[in-house]
């Protein structure tokens, strides 16, 4: 049996079991991470974050994302945020800006006085093959928007991968929104073989949205920051939104505010808070 040391986070609602693998022993493979989940007999949580030591010298930390069913997925916005709370509120690092190592390459997460982050996302992908998507014969492998047939009615969406997949739906009001039953039918869809995000978006102006996300492995969330992300470039793409200014993104959990940099970049801020800390056994 082995003690393991946690803090309990989360950002705009969206929870996180926090561990620190630079201080301690932890094989995420013999641990009961679904079991851990479970918000009636467990810890309660959409992911658990790991924080690991980095593999290039040049980089502050490595930092991992299993989903409450215990997969393992390349990137996490709001975790993000609370991954460099963690590590500046354990005295991990000073460093205000981290260099930090993930699946899907590198982000840079900046702290602010209010105790707000700014995340560096990187730069959005369009390509089917880099969702991964596959098109219908005669589609393009970087289309605006696709069309998929499903029994009640066709979904039409954008794809955009912010590090991890994304499916955004335009929709007229996101509270009657089908989330649960599209959502679920889309992430496990087989013309996503990696199983994909869904995001269901409301334009209220062309600088502010409304958003509800049903994550793959997890379910609908308070709010996901990538999800965000995705939902912001392609309503710039798909002209509903302007690039000149920040996007407010109005989710369950609260706001983000996300900006497509010119330089490509797509930059998240917005909030991380600590609940409590504790220890399991397993």
């Amino acid at each position: 049996m082995q003690i393991l040391n946690f803090t309990k986070m989360h950002g705009l609602g969206n929870d996180f079991m926090v561990v620190d693998a630079t201080a301690q022993v932890f094989d995420p493979a013999k641990a009961p991470i679904a079991a851990w989940a479970d918000r009636h007999t467990g810890i309660g949580f959409d992911q658990l974050l790991l924080v690991e030591r980095p593999a290039a010298a040049d980089a502050d930390f490595r930092y991992r994302i299993f989903n409450a069913d215990g997969s393992e997925v390349e990137q996490c916005g709001n975790g993000a945020r609370c991954f460099a709370r963690f590590v500046h509120d354990k005295g991990l690092s000073d460093k205000p800006v981290l260099q930090v190592e993930t699946a899907k390459g590198r982000i840079v997460l900046k702290l602010a006085a209010d105790g707000g982050v700014t995340v560096d996302m990187g730069r959005p992908r369009f390509a089917a093959a880099e969702i991964p998507f596959l098109p219908a014969a005669g589609e393009a492998q970087d289309a605006l928007s696709y069309r998929l047939p499903l029994a009640d009615g066709p979904a039409v969406f954008s794809c955009v991968n912010m590090g991890n997949p994304h499916a955004v739906l335009m929709v007229e009001n996101v509270e009657t929104a089908p989330v649960a039953d599209w959502g679920a039918r889309l992430e496990r869809h087989e013309r996503f073989p990696e199983r994909v995000n869904v995001g269901f978006m409301q334009v209220v102006d062309q600088s502010h949205i409304r958003l509800r996300v049903f994550e793959r492995g997890v379910g609908e969330t308070l709010a996901c920051g990538t999800g965000a992300c995705a939902a912001a470039v392609a309503g710039i793409r798909l002209g509903v939104l302007r690039r000149e200014a920040a996007v407010r993104v109005s989710l369950p959990g609260g706001d983000l505010q996300i900006e497509w940099a010119d330089n490509g970049h797509v930059l998240m801020t917005g909030p991380a808070e600590t609940v409590f800390e504790g220890t399991v056994t397993y």
